[in-house]
């Protein structure tokens, strides 16, 4: 098996855990889109086109509550800001190839295929093929994803209340198996309480804004601490 072919394969099973829990999800999108009045295509083109689970869950509550699209694009633009500090992350690590596979994984980037990847793209294993472990966790969660919305929106409304079983709480739990295993630092446990504060702080925000902020009080704070704890070292 050559390496390109090993690596896609890792990372398709080092994201299949991340996958199953986002499958609740996926299905309780589909359901909540057809019950707020969007069609069957509409459902299934925004998780095909836009592949982002927050973001489409924002977007069907603010089409059920009647808002314009521009505040809808608005809203949804600013809950996806965190995918610009993911790809900022990944970009000194892609330069070297082409702007079509780097277009290719700006869609389908996600916070579980970041979750799983980033680790990988500061391992020093086969770094000429590490796109390929990235695109093998990130087209399996899209799959995934198209199949748990079309479920959804199929059968939905078969489910009665199917909205209200609270299955929702897997995404959350998914989150923070993301997480656990990045507080091995000081500077990733600060980063990770300082967030969760600001995040609680801001929970009342208007557009999500909060989850913003969060993140970069986050990341700042994190890299605050990493570089005195470093410069004390040396």
């Amino acid at each position: 098996m050559s390496k390109s072919k090993r690596e896609f394969i890792e990372g398709m099973r080092d994201c299949s855990p991340l996958v199953l829990g986002a499958v609740p999800f996926g299905i309780i999108f589909g359901t909540l889109a057809i019950q707020n009045g969007l069609t069957f295509g509409q459902t299934m083109a925004l998780s095909l086109i836009v592949f982002a689970g927050s973001a489409q869950f924002v977007a069907v509550g603010l089409f059920a509550a009647g808002a314009s699209p521009q505040v809808l694009i608005l809203t949804t633009f600013v809950v996806n800001l965190r995918h610009v500090l993911y790809a900022a992350t990944l970009a000194p690590k892609t330069r070297h190839l082409s702007g079509t596979v780097r277009a290719l994984m700006a869609f389908v980037l996600t916070d579980e295929s970041f979750a799983v990847s980033a680790a990988r793209y500061t391992s020093e294993k086969d770094p000429e093929y590490r796109h390929c472990y990235y695109f093998g966790a990130s087209l399996l969660m899209y799959v995934n994803w198209q199949l748990c919305s079309l479920i959804g929106a199929l059968f939905g409304k078969a489910i009665p209340g199917a909205s209200q079983w609270g299955l929702d709480f897997a995404m959350p739990v998914a989150f923070i198996g993301m997480l656990v295993p990045y507080l091995r630092t000081v500077s990733f446990s600060v980063a990770a309480v300082t967030a969760g504060l600001v995040s609680v702080i801001t929970y009342s925000w208007p557009n999500r804004l909060g989850l913003v902020i969060a993140a970069f009080a986050g990341i700042l704070t994190g890299y605050l601490v990493f570089r005195v704890r470093r410069e004390g070292v040396a």
